[in-house]
């Protein structure tokens, strides 16, 4: 088991314990945008998931998290929701089908370059035109590392998203950072996006939020 999956194991079964299931910053942002069938790509604890298909959705939840899906399962069983949750190993994962939104929190910078890429390409991909992507990564800037496994982690350029969505209509492009441990910081690049049915071209300028209160992490692999 690498380092990321300990740490995050460690972290949900903790959240379990205390039924710490609070949609975070970066989920509560996705919710408006969620619609149709929702693939949720390194679905943490599963709360937006679980979230999404209490609204309507139809709902594939994958993350590498025995912890996570267990509670997943366990939540959707509970209260008749249409959420299908999976226990993947993402670093040779592929989506297999389209999906209206495509949602990948905090989890793409918990692989080296090409992987991150890749899989940025594959949800693109996979999103059915007239469909929403939505990517939120670590970039460049940030100062913890502890959730990292040395070596096999990609920071983001700060523009870097919206430059890979440039012939999508962007309706989100923004920037926040957080203060973490030790003096530490957290920084985030997070894009949400609508594939066009034909070319076009929309991208607003990034913008940069600052937030003084610490931001803990409690989605699939990687934090918000």
């Amino acid at each position: 088991m690498s380092q990321s999956i300990e740490f995050f194991e460690s972290q949900f079964q903790r959240q379990v314990k205390t039924s710490e299931f609070e949609l975070n910053l970066f989920e509560r942002l996705a919710l408006a945008y969620l619609d149709g069938t929702v693939l949720d790509f390194g679905c943490g604890l599963g709360n937006l998931a679980l979230e999404a298909a209490r609204h309507g959705c139809t709902v594939m939840a994958i993350d590498a998290s025995a912890t996570a899906i267990a509670r997943i399962r366990a939540a959707a069983q509970q209260e008749q929701l249409v959420v299908e949750a999976i226990k993947e190993d993402l670093t040779s994962f592929q989506i297999g089908q389209d999906y209206d939104t495509i949602v990948a929190i905090g989890i793409l910078m918990f692989f080296r370059q090409a992987r991150a890429l890749a899989m940025l390409t594959d949800i693109q991909d996979r999103v059915r035109p007239g469909g929403i992507a939505i990517v939120n990564v670590l970039i460049e800037g940030t100062s913890y590392m502890e959730m990292f496994t040395p070596g096999e982690y990609y920071l983001f350029r700060r523009e870097e998203l919206v430059e890979r969505f440039a012939d999508w209509a962007v309706e989100v492009a923004r920037y926040d950072s957080f203060p973490a441990l030790a003096d530490t910081v957290k920084c985030f690049a997070t894009v949400i996006a609508r594939k066009p049915k034909q070319n076009i071209l929309n991208v607003p300028e990034y913008e940069t939020m600052t937030h003084g209160e610490q931001h803990i992490t409690d989605v699939a692999a990687a934090g918000a």
